[in-house]
């Protein structure tokens, strides 16, 4: 499974990355909102951080629009991909720049029946997500376990990326489920590499070894 940076903070990304951890970053106009920088600027910026895709998101609601938005914006980078909300116009747009070869990820899916239109419709990604959906009572990992059904049923290439991450129990759930991709918050990402045990081992071999080395000097 791969690993993406849900954020546009440019020092977390650059953080994770330098551990050949992150795969790519998924931005959406919350989060460039909280950065308070051109939205151009900072999208350009991540691409060359890492190789892999980092999503951009139109803010048109016209289809028209969206796919104007969407010819522009993926000329920034040669790993653009173009985020575009799961709608009727949004779904008109995909078909259409998804034919020009251009890469999209369709986001808020919430049901198998959008994250199918999606693949139908060329999305070069889709993203489910999960957390959202638990909190109305839904089951976001049965949603990614039922989208990994349908896509294989019938061939589609579309890849899921696991979105509203809240922890990484949702990580371990979504890999268990067969979700190509989780994209994760930085302070979520931070915690993967943690367990209590671990740090209790740690503390254990290094006290241990220390004795150890006094005992040589005796």
């Amino acid at each position: 499974m791969k690993f993406f940076l849900d954020t546009a903070n440019t020092d977390d990304i650059r953080k994770y990355a330098a551990l050949g951890l992150v795969d790519g970053v998924t931005t959406n106009p919350t989060l460039i909102s909280r950065e308070g920088r051109d939205f151009e600027t900072v999208v350009k910026e991540i691409t060359t951080i890492v190789d892999g895709p980092v999503s951009a998101e139109v803010t048109a609601t016209k289809a028209e629009e969206m796919i104007e938005q969407a010819r522009e914006v993926s000329k920034w980078a040669k790993n653009i991909v173009v985020k575009i909300p799961m709608t009727e116009e949004g779904l008109k747009a995909v078909s259409v720049v998804s034919k020009e070869g251009i890469k999209t990820n369709v986001t808020l899916i919430f049901s198998v029946a959008q994250g199918l239109l999606a693949a139908k419709a060329g999305a070069t990604f889709i993203s489910p997500f999960l957390g959202r959906l638990d909190d109305i009572g839904g089951d976001g990992v049965g949603l990614i376990q039922d989208l990994r059904t349908v896509l294989d049923n019938y061939g589609f290439k579309t890849e899921i990326i696991a979105a509203s991450v809240r922890g990484v129990q949702h990580v371990e759930e979504v890999a268990l489920a067969g979700s190509d991709i989780a994209t994760i918050p930085a302070g979520v990402f931070g915690k993967l590499f943690k367990h209590p045990l671990t740090d209790k081992g740690l503390d254990s071999f290094m006290k241990d070894w220390a004795e150890f080395q006094a005992s040589q000097k005796n």
